[in-house]
């Protein structure tokens, strides 16, 4: 099979997980390689910042031989190498940008230094299927979700504004504060949302957060709050809500009923946001994309949102949800589209980066 010029090899390590891909011109993902960092972080309940860094710098020969073999590429078959900039643990940048910016100087191929974000912004039209990606279209809505980042994103003509944003904890991490108090192990947020999957959001009614200004903006910090209170009532009660490694039928239902309710109103929020979107500026393109895409009652909720208002919905594939580089060589071939290149010798990290 031939494969579409430019070749574009991208490098992903912005917080716990190395990855490596190589993304044809035309979008194809050639190949997709994740290495995951769990084993590692799982003992302390979350990502310890030097940890991550080491574990990157140890698993990078093996993730990025994979991925090329996969490819059926070399080095030197790159036209394009790509690197994430930000935002992130800085160690963890500074890995992944000084390999992609060694890479590149080394065989004077061009570089681009990627916004984590704007990767996951434009994951969307990434085919799982191995087929080339769609074209993003001109003008769309973006909603990022993920364990860092809540917000709403426009972009025009390859321009990108930010609508709303959290403005505390983004979606993600109240999923894994609260399954943390469960002391359920690391990563806690899957978890939450496969025990939520069983219960009964109806039995906790959790309210859905507006701010007082009337903004879009996101906040998930007074929801989070009101969860462990409900959790420190159960525990009151006598209820059972240490589970760790408790398998599903064994979880009390008073907690299950309670994660659904907290979950319910999570995703309400989002909806929430798009639903007044609509009414304020109407607009029929939204791509959405992060980690928490994957979750169970956001995939399901938002495809009926959509549906019943007429917009044509791009849900991430799950296999793109997470961090994972072939966002990273795909957003750096839209950016080598228009002309934009980044010099090596001058790109730099930064653990916090305006998109």
């Amino acid at each position: 099979m031939s494969v579409t010029r430019p070749i574009a090899l991208g490098i992903e390590t912005s917080c716990d997980d190395t990855a490596c891909a190589v993304v044809a011109g035309d979008g194809r993902v050639l190949s997709s390689t994740v290495s995951s960092q769990l084993e590692a972080h799982r003992p302390f309940g979350g990502v310890v910042p030097e940890i991550a860094s080491r574990e990157h710098l140890r698993n990078w020969p093996a993730v990025s031989e994979a991925a090329l073999q996969e490819a059926g590429v070399t080095l030197g078959d790159v036209d394009i190498v790509a690197a994430t900039k930000g935002p992130g643990l800085i160690g963890s940048l500074l890995v992944g940008l000084s390999l992609g910016k060694a890479i590149a100087y080394a065989q004077g191929s061009r570089f681009h230094a990627v916004h984590h974000l704007e990767g996951h912004l434009f994951s969307p039209f990434l085919e799982a299927t191995g087929e080339k990606a769609e074209r993003p279209p001109e003008e769309f809505i973006g909603l990022v979700v993920s364990g860092g980042h809540t917000a709403l994103y426009e972009v025009k003509a390859g321009e990108t504004s930010t609508l709303a944003e959290t403005r505390d904890d983004a979606m993600g991490e109240v999923f894994d504060k609260v399954g943390k108090r469960l002391g359920l192990p690391y990563p806690q947020g899957p978890l939450v949302d496969q025990l939520a999957e069983i219960g009964d959001g109806e039995r906790f009614p959790l309210p859905v957060a507006l701010c007082s200004d009337g903004s879009l903006d996101f906040s998930y910090s007074g929801l989070k709050s009101q969860t462990l209170v409900e959790i420190q009532r159960l525990e009151s009660a006598g209820v059972e809500t240490y589970l760790g490694e408790t398998r599903e039928p064994e979880v009390p239902r008073d907690v299950v009923d309670l994660l659904a309710g907290f979950r319910r109103a999570a995703v309400g929020q989002l909806v929430d946001r798009l639903a007044r979107l609509l009414e304020q500026r109407p607009f029929r393109q939204l791509a959405v994309s992060g980690g928490v895409a994957a979750n169970r009652l956001l995939r399901p909720s938002l495809e009926a949102w959509a549906e019943n208002n007429d917009v044509d919905l791009r849900l991430v594939a799950l296999r793109y949800s997470g961090d994972n580089a072939a966002m990273i060589a795909h957003a750096a071939l839209l950016r080598d589209e228009r002309g934009l290149a980044d010099d090596p010798l001058e790109a730099d990290a930064a653990s916090r980066i305006p998109l």
